[in-house]
């Protein structure tokens, strides 16, 4: 490794020491508040999250590819791969803000939205991502790659832990999971970020919460992605 490959890797082992330790008791507690909150939700605002979420998944592994710039890569050091992620990510935060504004600020049927909009903005920067970091999309097993990183970025402790172990041994172990569980998908996603979005189509506060809501769901997003792919290129062994 070079000097900034180096570097790259005691980020990434920080990166995965914070991403696998344990919530605090606050937020434990936190989750089971949010757990009761969205049951008062309406069911058709449930069923809208659900069917955008399973869209998003089967579209994700039937052609999305077909969207991706291709050749991002060939040629550049790691370096420049993560800065040019960085700019993507960069870009794509800033659409997922205005996005998160606009429609937190008309209702409840513009929030709704939201839902598929940000979807679609976070599964095209995965895409992009891949591309960058020199992962040929057209393949099967790399879209399922991208939908792991997506569940890794939202989902539980337990459920979070042994995603990351997928991950961090995927070349050995991606036979096993080429068939997706998109159920467990949604369920994760949605009881990761229902009460923050739920917020979003109350009137007068609609348009600010979005808007930090999107930022931070990007920025996560952004972060796993950029840590996953270093994991593969830097080929660290698992469980370091």
């Amino acid at each position: 490794m070079n000097e900034y490959e180096l570097h790259a890797y005691e980020e990434v082992m920080a990166w995965k020491r914070k991403l696998l330790k344990p919530s605090s008791l606050l937020n434990r507690m936190s989750k089971k508040v949010q757990t009761k909150i969205n049951n008062y939700f309406p069911e058709k605002i449930q069923n809208a999250i659900t069917a955008a979420i399973k869209n998003m998944v089967q579209a994700t592994l039937t052609g999305s590819h077909l969207i991706t710039k291709k050749n991002q890569s060939k040629g550049l050091t790691l370096a420049e791969k993560d800065r040019l992620v960085t700019e993507k990510l960069s870009a794509y935060r800033k659409t997922a803000v205005l996005e998160g504004a606009g429609t937190g600020a008309g209702g409840i049927l513009l929030g709704l939205a939201d839902f598929p909009l940000l979807l679609s903005i976070k599964m095209k920067f995965l895409f992009d991502a891949a591309s960058i970091y020199g992962f040929d999309t057209k393949k099967y097993e790399e879209r399922i790659f991208i939908l792991q990183i997506f569940k890794l970025a939202f989902s539980s402790d337990d459920v979070r832990s042994e995603t990351f172990k997928i991950i961090e041994d995927w070349d050995e172990r991606k036979q096993d999971f080429l068939d997706m569980d998109w159920q467990e998908f949604q369920q994760e996603y949605r009881d990761y970020l229902d009460f923050a979005k739920m917020l979003q189509l109350m009137p007068g506060i609609g348009a600010a919460v979005g808007a930090v809501v999107n930022y931070n769901l990007l920025d996560r997003l952004g972060e796993t992605a950029k840590n996953c792919y270093r994991l593969r290129l830097l080929s660290i062994p698992p469980y370091s």
